[in-house]
């Protein structure tokens, strides 16, 4: 089988498709019916989280780390956690990152990274792919930075493939295969940056 490649990656998520390594690093294509996503516009931070965000306790970034974020969510978070990140999935996204279109939000503690996310941006789609944490909140954070690019960008579409306890606290719901389908299609007709230089005054405040 030839190795996987950026070009890969994109035709796979235009098509409502994903990769995901099995133990062995065998890879195998995914199409989730039903599929989850996040609803942008009606992600609300936990109310646990605003004296987080209100203090600062976190820097942020974007894109400054893309690889190390990825090394960081392909580690086991239990002994009953699988590895589905692969050597080969880590070099193809970070071809993907290095065309633009990947990206990763950092946290960090005293220069220290502590929790991120990493995804794919292709027209007005996002599709997040995992996330870690060191810190507590620290991936909430990040989290909720992605919210206001996605916002502030006008993206259509939050795919986060599969439903499970972590993404219901951000508001993950199901849906039809078929309706994630239409909705990726509209999505993808749509233009959108996934930063700008509002977005990264936000992050400096």
């Amino acid at each position: 089988m030839n190795t996987l490649t950026a070009d890969d990656l994109i035709y796979g998520y235009i098509n409502g498709i994903f990769p995901m390594a099995d133990t062995d690093g065998s890879l195998y294509w995914y199409a989730p019916d039903p599929r989850a996503i996040i609803p942008i516009d009606t992600y609300k931070p936990a109310r646990s989280l605003r004296p987080v965000l209100n203090q600062g306790r976190f820097e942020v970034r974007i894109n400054t780390n893309f690889e190390q974020v990825m090394r960081h969510c392909s580690r086991p978070r239990s002994d009953d956690d699988g590895v589905w990140i692969s050597e080969e999935i880590i070099d193809a996204y970070t071809e993907l990152h290095q065309m633009g279109f990947a990206h990763s939000v950092e946290t960090y503690m005293e220069n220290r990274l502590v929790g991120g996310l990493y995804g794919v941006s292709l027209g007005g789609a996002f599709f997040g792919e995992s996330m870690f944490y060191h810190v507590s909140d620290a991936a909430k954070v990040a989290f909720h930075y992605l919210i206001i690019i996605l916002r502030q960008q006008q993206y259509a579409l939050l795919d986060t493939q599969f439903i499970n306890d972590n993404v219901r606290r951000f508001g993950a719901v199901e849906i039809p295969k078929a309706d994630y389908l239409k909705r990726l299609k509209d999505a993808l007709r749509q233009k959108a940056r996934f930063t700008d230089p509002v977005v990264e005054h936000l992050f400096k405040k």
